[in-house]
Order: C-alpha cells, then sequence, then structure tokens
C-alpha cells in the first residue's frame, strides 16, 4: 500500500513502522519481521490474510485506511482476538464530490465536449446532451458514501432511489427498491456506492444494465468487483446503456483494457477518495484508534 512520505514520518513520530508496499515486499515483511508486529495497517483491497495473522503471533489489531475491509479474512482475525477497525467516514465527502462529477461528466459528456473543442468543433456541429437536473438517480448502496451522495443529488433536484440491504429510516425521503433491477428499471443514472466482497460481486450485471436503458449511464465509485466488466463492455457495444464513469475496475491497478475503446466512457484511476484533507484525516484517526486500543479505550470505527 503506497503512502506519502510525511504519513509515514508522521507515523514515525510515535511508532517502528515497517513500510511494505508491493506484494513482494509485503511477503518480505512478515517472513522478516512477522514476529515482532503488533498493529497491521492495510487497505481494503488488499486485506490481511489468515497464513499473515498466524505468522504474527504478538498481533492485537489491524486496521484499514479506508472504509472498507473486503480482503480482511475475518474469521481468523477474530478467532485471535484482534481488535478490528477502518477509517469509515475520513473520505466520504470526497467519494460523494467524485461521484457528482462523475455523473456529470458522463451525461454532460464533458471529456468529449472538450476533445471536440479543440479539435475545433462548436456546439452547433454537436448533440444535445441531457441534463441532470429533474432526472432520477439510483444508488446501489446507501452507506455513510450514498447517503452524503443522495444529499448533493437533492441539491441538484434531483429525485433519488437507492437499494439496500436494508431500509433506512434515515434515507433523506429517497425510495427504496428492493433489488438492484427494480432500481435500475426506475432510475436515469445509477451509481454504486455498496461495499465490496464476495457478496455484491457483479451486482450490476447485465440485468441490470438492460433495466437501465439506453438513456442510462453508471458510475462506480465503490468496488471494481460491483460491475460485470464484460457485461458493461456488451452493454455499451449495444447501445443498451448510454455511458459510464468508473473510478474502481476489476484489474486494478491495471486499466479495464475492455472499456478502453470506447468514447463513452470516463475513467479515473481509483482517486475518488484521495486529497490531502481526506489522507490526512484517514491518517489522523488511525493513529486516535491506537492511542485508544492501546489504552483500552473502544476504538472509534470498529469492524
Amino acid at each position: 500500500m503506497p503512502m506519502a512520505e510525511q504519513h509515514q514520518a508522521q507515523l514515525r513520530e510515535q511508532h517502528d513502522v515497517i513500510y511494505a508496499p508491493t506484494a513482494e515486499s509485503r511477503a518480505q515483511a512478515v517472513a522478516t519481521h512477522g514476529a515482532d508486529v503488533e498493529i497491521v495497517l492495510t487497505i481494503g483491497s488488499v486485506g490481511l490474510r489468515a497464513d499473515e495473522i498466524a505468522a504474527m503471533p504478538r498481533l492485537g489489531a489491524a486496521a484499514t485506511l479506508g472504509a472498507g475491509y473486503e480482503a480482511i479474512d475475518l474469521p481468523a482475525a477474530k478467532a485471535r482476538g484482534l481488535t478490528l477497525w477502518n477509517g469509515a467516514g475520513t473520505n466520504d465527502a470526497c467519494v460523494a464530490d467524485h461521484a457528482m462529477a462523475l455523473l456529470l461528466a458522463t451525461v454532460r459528456a464533458l471529456p468529449q465536449q472538450e476533445k471536440a473543442l479543440r479539435a475545433g468543433i462548436w456546439r452547433d456541429d454537436l448533440p444535445l446532451r441531457p441534463s441532470v437536473n429533474g432526472r432520477k438517480l439510483g444508488i446501489l448502496g446507501l452507506g455513510t458514501i450514498g447517503l452524503r451522495i443522495a444529499k448533493r443529488a437533492l441539491a441538484f433536484d434531483m429525485e433519488v432511489g437507492y437499494h439496500n440491504r436494508r431500509e433506512r429510516p434515515d434515507a433523506l425521503g429517497c425510495g427504496y427498491f428492493g433489488s438492484p433491477v427494480e432500481l435500475a428499471k426506475w432510475a436515469d443514472f445509477l451509481v454504486v456506492a455498496a461495499p465490496g466482497g464476495p457478496s455484491t460481486r457483479h451486482m450490476v450485471n447485465a440485468e441490470v444494465l438492460q433495466a437501465l436503458g439506453p438513456q442510462g449511464h453508471v458510475v462506480n465509485i465503490a468496488r471494481g468487483s460491483l460491475i460485470d466488466t464484460a457485461a458493461l463492455a456488451e452493454a455499451l457495444a449495444a447501445g443498451t446503456i448510454a455511458g459510464a464513469a468508473l473510478d474502481v475496475y476489476e484489474t486494478e491497478p491495471k486499466p479495464p483494457e475492455a472499456l478502453l475503446g470506447f468514447p463513452n466512457v470516463v475513467l479515473t484511476p481509483h482517486i475518488a477518495g484521495w486529497s490531502p484533507e481526506a489522507v490526512q484525516a484517514t491518517v489522523d484517526l488511525f493513529l486516535e484508534n491506537v492511542r485508544r486500543w492501546t489504552a483500552g479505550e473502544p476504538v472509534l470505527t470498529p469492524i
């Protein structure tokens, strides 16, 4: 997991840090220093495996910088009695901002419009793009990030619906739908904001994309595994949907080769939650939770 030097320095002010940002350095670190490790800091998509937990006998706590923790072996961690926490809440606003930016970019075709302008094409020779205001936005996963996206969408005078594992009483008046397909049938646009992991893999499949329809756009700021990339490529090729804007991919960190040839796809490199303010907040939260754990106090964001 890459980390800026300034944040590594902040951690080193209070702790002995073993920095292992690659799979190779991680394996070496566990093999060489595993007997001394007391806390692991990781990210949701990298996680912590059972064999690694077993190789660190002094390990007492593990944390993820972001909200996700899908690659932590929870049964193994809990069997060892590890204290677990995540970075929930620290970058929610940043991710929600990026989701709206991606939605506007795909619906209003901002990258295509700029490319046309640079080629000397004026608006008279370009197709009209639909408005975002007044349209129906479906949110798959109304957690803390999804709720922030809903607030922003409501400020854009959009009608918002959502699908969740369960209905929320604090959903800001947004309508609840019992399945992704039902939500997609209702929505003009779909934003994916659910957690990753086996239970949500390919939640957006060919059936959901078909239900979204030929004027629909899909945005993903959650995890790449939630969208079936092959089905999305087929839907774009067939005109089943109008466009997509993605910050996450099944092939990370490699780009999604199947989608690169489509002019109606907007891609960013998993940066929705990255801003100086958001990253600093995640590091600060981690250190505060370490302090609490060391002092025998409850952590702020337990898993």
